[in-house]
């Protein structure tokens, strides 16, 4: 689904009102608990915003000023939410050398920082697994090491969201508040995403994160360069995901993640340009991506130096 198309008006509270009666009162009080909490904070302009793809540039304009406002009111600190574009003539896509990826989590701890994310939770959108050399069981793949790496024997595969050309996570919303633009980054609205944590579930990847609390983080290590598709502080109750980074690459910038890589495994470009580095890759190098079979048809691709 692309930027331009429109939501087909399905509102927040018609499914919320379907969930109650599907559910029954007290099943309905227990799943909803972690949106009912995050309402009590709500603002009123805030619960009854448009979508975004809805909103004229001047309604945009007023969104992000009051963003901006809770954001000093809530952290304490002066930052700047933009609605940056997709350019055209772009499609991103990543690529990832395995050969040289150290395990060493530097990724994920500049997307940690880069992205807002709740501090006490060391939460990040990239996850560095641990695999033995030979194997590719994911799903057995040890996340939590404490060891030095690289460790004898293992390789280390970071997954993140996979940008899929056919995203399974979009076609679950039941509220349309996630969807794929021009550029291939599947976003979300945050402030129109009801919590229900149907494209977590839907998702092979295990690329998003539901915000169980309001998320803590200091004003000084707030990271003020913001875009509302993006990095800015996402509410309790919303499934949030990665976004390659977008308040940068719609700019001309790198990921945050690739900038931190200490091996230069990552690279990243423009699919359509035949001169970039990623089109370089993929025609010189033997890429595979996660999970063929289910033909969600990545935009994230691996490879090995062989």
């Amino acid at each position: 689904m692309e930027a331009e198309n429109k939501p087909t008006g399905i509102s927040r509270r018609t499914v919320v009102k379907g969930a109650a009666a599907t559910l029954g009162a007290a099943a309905f009080a227990r799943a909803m608990a972690p949106i009912m909490n995050w309402s009590e904070t709500t603002s009123l302009d805030e619960f009854v915003q448009k979508h975004y793809r809805e909103l004229n540039s001047q309604e945009m304009n007023d969104v992000l000023r009051r963003l901006e406002r809770e954001t000093k009111e809530n952290y304490g600190a002066d930052v700047t939410i933009n609605d940056i574009k997709p350019m055209q003539g772009v499609v991103f896509g990543y690529a990832l050398n395995l050969s040289i990826c150290i395990g060493c989590r530097k990724c994920a701890e500049a997307c940690h920082k880069e992205n807002n994310h709740d501090r006490p939770s060391h939460n990040a959108y990239i996850r560095v697994l641990e695999l033995d050399q030979g194997s590719m069981n994911l799903e057995n793949a040890n996340t939590t090491y404490t060891h030095p790496v690289p460790a004898p024997g293992k390789y280390y595969m970071p997954v993140q969201c996979q940008q899929c050309e056919n995203p399974p996570c979009v076609n679950v919303c039941p509220v349309e508040a996630t969807w794929q633009e021009a550029d291939g980054i599947t976003v979300v609205d945050y402030n129109w995403c009801i919590g229900c944590r149907y494209c977590e579930a839907a998702c092979p990847y295990h690329a998003r994160r539901f915000n169980w609390r309001k998320p803590e983080i200091s004003a000084t290590e707030i990271n003020p360069n913001q875009a509302y598709l993006s990095n800015r502080i996402r509410p309790q109750g919303v499934v949030e995901k990665c976004t390659f980074c977008l308040h940068r690459t719609r700019v001309g910038r790198l990921p945050a993640c690739l900038e931190a890589c200490p091996t230069g495994a990552r690279v990243f470009g423009n699919l359509l340009d035949p001169n970039s580095e990623i089109r370089w890759v993929l025609e010189n190098k033997r890429v595979f991506v996660l999970k063929e079979e289910l033909g969600t048809k990545p935009r994230f691709f691996y490879f090995f130096d062989v």
